[in-house]
């Protein structure tokens, strides 16, 4: 195979080194505007676990696969490198407040959250305008984040249901 064929990083390139701040690259980063998930499962001692996350994305139709990325120092990383199932629930535009409580640290985020457990155990939301409950098929280590890919074993959806939205640094309850 020529070197014009071979994959970049066979052929021993890397990148330059950024010319931004972290600062300037979370701020670009946050004009793409995403939906909001709160990603679910159950601790080896059957606790319920849930995180906010934005970093949600379709990967593979056939089979269907989705991913998603949690960031090496989140608390609850072990559970989700562990474990065999979770559920990513899609927030629908009233769920802010759902948002917020699981993106705050120090408080029960389950307290007053009203669920039910999926298939597999993990923890469905009530309200979520979708949810995917996916084996943990594989895991990559990049940079400051684990990308793990789920395979969906099972989905529902809430159809004409508004998507809460994050963009610049904001929920956004209105699609246009």
């Amino acid at each position: 195979m020529s070197d014009a064929h071979m994959p970049v990083l066979d052929q021993g390139l890397v990148a330059r080194p950024p010319d931004f701040s972290p600062h300037e690259f979370r701020a670009s980063l946050g004009m793409f505007a995403t939906g909001v998930t709160v990603v679910t499962a159950r601790s080896a001692s059957g606790k319920p676990v849930g995180l906010t996350a934005n970093s949600f994305n379709s990967v593979s139709l056939n089979p269907p696969l989705v991913l998603w990325s949690l960031a090496h120092t989140a608390a609850s990383m072990a559970t989700f490198a562990t474990g065999q199932h979770y559920a990513i629930n899609v927030l629908g535009a009233d769920q802010q407040a759902l948002a917020e409580q699981f993106a705050a640290r120090g408080l029960d985020r389950w307290a007053g959250v009203d669920f039910f457990d999926g298939e597999n155990g993990a923890p469905i939301l009530t309200g979520a305008i979708a949810s995917f409950e996916c084996f943990n098929r594989s895991q990559y280590t990049e940079g400051d984040h684990v990308i793990f890919v789920g395979e969906v074993e099972r989905c529902r959806h809430r159809a004409g249901s508004q998507p809460l939205v994050f963009h610049g640094g904001q929920f956004k309850r209105q699609v246009l």
